[in-house]
């Protein structure tokens, strides 16, 4: 009996580990979207987060049934409440995906970031979408060490954060107000992708050694 409990914990966890691996695709296609100006790519992120939002159903669906059948405790109550955090923390990272699609297809025929500004993006994109990757495999190894090195890369993602806003407030900004909107909003989107792929490292953390991730890195 406590077998297969165990055998639908880690169920659990493999299911959360695909969610991440959708959102690692639908963080790179907006991407894709965004500095392509491509309506078909963003159309395609902003139709594929339903398939997101029904894998988050099913595993809060399994881990409710869990609890209200199983009633855990210890370890396994930890692991069950915290997979239904992860979850959650994945499907927005699934929704901010679907926020920079939606300022590309916004911006269709042209493109939403100005070339100069590009680079700062296109970086900020790649961190976001190997972060995404690197919490895939944390979820399916439950690898304290590689969630513990997640702040470091989540480090790049800040100064970025801040290169974008020395761009954007520079005396140099010559492209008016709407380029300037959507700089900070991608900015923004793109940093809170990062953050909520370190909320789940630190989860998985905690699954896994019972206590709380230093936030000290």
């Amino acid at each position: 009996m406590r077998e297969a409990f165990h055998d639908q914990l880690d169920s659990i966890f493999i299911d959360l580990s695909g969610i991440a691996r959708q959102v690692q695709e639908a963080v790179a296609q907006a991407t894709e979207a965004l500095l392509e100006g491509s309506a078909e790519i963003a159309e395609q992120v902003i139709s594929n987060d339903v398939k997101i939002d029904l894998a988050r159903e099913r595993v809060e669906d399994q881990t409710f049934s869990l609890l209200s059948l199983q009633q855990p405790v210890a370890g396994d109550l930890r692991t069950l409440v915290a997979a239904l955090r992860m979850v959650s923390d994945l499907e927005r990272m699934g929704d901010l995906a679907v926020h920079v699609a939606k300022i590309a297809r916004l911006r269709v025929p042209e493109r939403a970031v100005p070339e100069d500004v590009e680079p700062t993006i296109r970086k900020m994109a790649m961190v976001a979408e190997l972060m995404t990757g690197k919490v895939a495999d944390i979820i399916a190894d439950r690898d304290v060490a590689a969630a513990a090195d997640l702040h470091e890369v989540d480090e790049k993602m800040d100064q970025l954060r801040r290169k974008s806003f020395r761009e954007l407030l520079g005396a140099n900004w010559t492209h008016g107000i709407e380029p300037a909107v959507d700089l900070a909003l991608l900015g923004r989107y793109y940093e809170r992708i990062a953050d909520h792929a370190v909320s789940v490292a630190d989860r998985v953390h905690y699954v896994v050694t019972g206590e709380l991730a230093s936030t000290d890195a």
